[in-house]
C-alpha cells in the first residue's frame, strides 16, 4: 500500500485562531489581573470600571477564602469570568492607580529629603525650605529646627522632626 505524503499545506482557518500556548498566556494574564483586583481595598475597587456583578461577587468570595487550593480554584474562576469582559479599561484604571501611588511615594520621599536637609543645615537650613516654599513661616521653621537640635542633645524622640515633616507636607498641599 503506497504511503500518502503528509499534507503540510497550512489551513487559512487555523491562522485566525491563537495557538493553545497563546490562549494560556492570555488566561494567565487575566488571572493575574484578577489577583491585582483582589489586592485593592473596597474604595479602590469601586473606582475600577468593573461592570460584571458576577465578577465582583467572585472577587468578594475570594477575599474570604483562606484555603490555598480553594483560593487557586476561585482565581481560575475569576480568570474565566474575565475572559467574557473587556479587560482594557480595568488595566488602564489599574495603571493610573499604580502611577498615582508612585507619585505619592515620590512626593513623600522628596519631602523627607527636604526635611533632612533643613534639619542638617541647622538655622541656615531654613533658607532651603523657604526657597521651595516662599509662603512658609520663617519663625516656625526656625523654631522647629532649634527644637530638633535640643531633642538630639537630650536624646529625646524626634517629635520636632515629625512636626516639621507635617508642616512641609501642609505647605506642599497649599501650593498644589
Amino acid at each position: 500500500m503506497p504511503e500518502q505524503p503528509p499534507q503540510d499545506a497550512p489551513d487559512d482557518a487555523d491562522d485566525a485562531r491563537p495557538s493553545k500556548s497563546e490562549r494560556k498566556r492570555q488566561m494567565h494574564a487575566l488571572q493575574e489581573l484578577g489577583e491585582a483586583l483582589l489586592a485593592l481595598n473596597d474604595k479602590q475597587l469601586a473606582a475600577i470600571p468593573v461592570q460584571d456583578e458576577q465578577l465582583l461577587e467572585a472577587l468578594r468570595d475570594c477575599r474570604r477564602i483562606r484555603s490555598n487550593s480553594a483560593r487557586k480554584r476561585q482565581l481560575q474562576f475569576i480568570g474565566k469570568l474575565m475572559r467574557g469582559i473587556d479587560a482594557q479599561p480595568i488595566e488602564r484604571a489599574l495603571a493610573r492607580l499604580h502611577e498615582s501611588r508612585q507619585q505619592a511615594a515620590q512626593s513623600f520621599h522628596e519631602l523627607e529629603q527636604l526635611r533632612d536637609e533643613v534639619l542638617a543645615g541647622g538655622p541656615g537650613g531654613v533658607e532651603t525650605a523657604l526657597a521651595q516654599f516662599p509662603q512658609a513661616d520663617r519663625q516656625q521653621l526656625r523654631q522647629l529646627v532649634l527644637q530638633h537640635q535640643r531633642e538630639l542633645q537630650r536624646g529625646k524622640p524626634p517629635a520636632a522632626s515629625r512636626k516639621l515633616f507635617r508642616y512641609l507636607r501642609a505647605l506642599r498641599e497649599e501650593q498644589a
